[in-house]
């Protein structure tokens, strides 16, 4: 079974799967949890051995290979140091010293990537004015190699900072152009704020988003409703000309967007399908060997305990994989 199969499950075992998900979503939340597995050398290595698959090493130097490995193979490609939720100032401007040093790693070896990162990795939940004026200095360091620098979603009761910090950089004038958004499908408030963000000139990066919501905020994520949501954004990005990522694993979506692109002669607009080292590997592969423009995002770091988490969350295959790899069983 693979992860395409795996979603067509009976009722009610689509039932169990998504409040196993579920309950792997709420312990990606679960800050003292991820504290706790950082300080134990045990748990750590528990973890480690889940996210080989979903994250390109610890350090810079295995970052940078993986990059040049995706554009080796015809991609454009993302990186990111990961972490979140940063709570402590010194530790925000040193992850934003990690990106100003990843911008310059990646212009010392001449490597085309863009940078992605969380605003509360660099201290917008620390003071928001830390974390604009951080934001700032990593996109003034981008700017001078011409790299785009994407900011991504959280959890929902960030968006509204999120959002608002981004239209501040952009309220600056042209000095931000090369700094884009990201945009969760599955908030019931996103075609509102895709609507309002469309008048910015940064790349809009469309994802059907990840995050444990109540069914108040978001549509659940094995939802009908929730591809609809999906598709119908989509395509409101891709008719608009505006600059648009179309991050997902969903091959069905893929499909019915590859055909609407066709049909509707957009192939040199502005847009790209995107997808996550780890997943989705053949299809992006194969999207690119049908000439659409595709990128592939690698992320590093020893923070990864959130991201892991929620990659996997999405599936029902990777809980299963996760568990085996968690064992250390090789299938040798």
């Amino acid at each position: 079974m693979n992860e395409n199969t795996a979603s067509l499950a009976l009722p009610a075992q689509a039932t169990i799967v998504e409040q196993a998900a579920n309950a792997v979503r709420m312990l990606a939340l679960d800050e003292p949890l991820k504290a706790h597995v950082a300080g134990n050398a045990t748990l750590r290595a528990v973890l480690a051995r889940i996210s080989h698959r979903y994250v390109a090493g610890s350090s810079t130097g295995s970052a940078l290979e993986r990059v040049a490995s995706i554009l080796a193979r015809g991609h454009a490609a993302s990186a990111e140091y990961l972490g979140e939720s940063c709570r402590d100032a010194d530790q925000a401007n040193h992850a934003t010293d990690m990106f100003v040093a990843l911008i310059a790693a990646l212009d010392a070896r001449g490597l085309p990537c863009s940078i992605s990162l969380d605003l509360s990795h660099v201290g917008s939940l620390i003071d928001p004015a830390l974390g604009l004026r951080n934001i700032r200095r990593i996109a003034q360091a981008a700017s001078v190699s011409a790299r785009e620098l994407m900011i991504s979603m959280e959890r929902s009761d960030r968006t509204d900072r999120i959002l608002d910090t981004y239209q501040r950089l952009h309220a600056d004038g042209d000095a931000y152009r090369h700094v884009g958004i990201t945009l969760q499908s599955r908030l019931h408030r996103t075609n509102r704020d895709l609507e309002r963000l469309l008048h910015c000139p940064g790349r809009i990066r469309l994802v059907k988003g990840a995050y444990l919501e109540s069914p108040d905020i978001a549509h659940p994520r094995s939802s009908p409703a929730l591809r609809n949501a999906y598709l119908g954004q989509a395509k409101t990005l891709l008719t608009s000309g505006h600059a648009c990522s179309i991050a997902t694993h969903d091959a069905t979506i893929q499909d019915e967007l590859s055909t609407f692109i066709h049909s509707r002669g957009l192939r040199h607009m502005p847009y790209e399908f995107e997808s996550l080292i780890g997943l989705g590997t053949a299809q992006i592969d194969a999207l690119r060997q049908q000439g659409f423009a595709t990128r592939e995002y690698a992320v590093y770091g020893e923070d990864h305990f959130l991201y892991v988490l929620n990659r996997i969350a999405e599936h029902p295959v990777r809980l299963a994989q996760a568990v085996i790899d968690a064992s250390g069983y090789t299938g040798q």
